[in-house]
């Protein structure tokens, strides 16, 4: 069972990731330490209200159907 601490209050460590062949990051959703709970959508990064897992594969995978002109 993951432990939550101040950073964590719900215990995860994730990174959700989709890119281009080259390594150039398109979106991604990660909570690395000292920044939280954030999401990159392009060139952008802003923080991202983390509330279960299955929102969080939602919400990543309707930025990667959005990016990519599906949506």
């Amino acid at each position: 069972m993951p432990s939550a601490d101040q950073e964590r209050p719900h215990g995860l460590k994730y990174r959700l990731y989709y890119g281009l062949a080259d390594g150039t990051c398109q979106v991604r959703y990660d909570n690395e330490r000292g920044k939280g709970d954030h999401r990159h959508y392009g060139k952008q990064e802003e923080s991202y209200s983390f509330t279960n897992v299955e929102t969080l594969i939602e919400d990543f995978m309707n930025d990667v159907h959005r990016y990519r002109g599906e949506k």
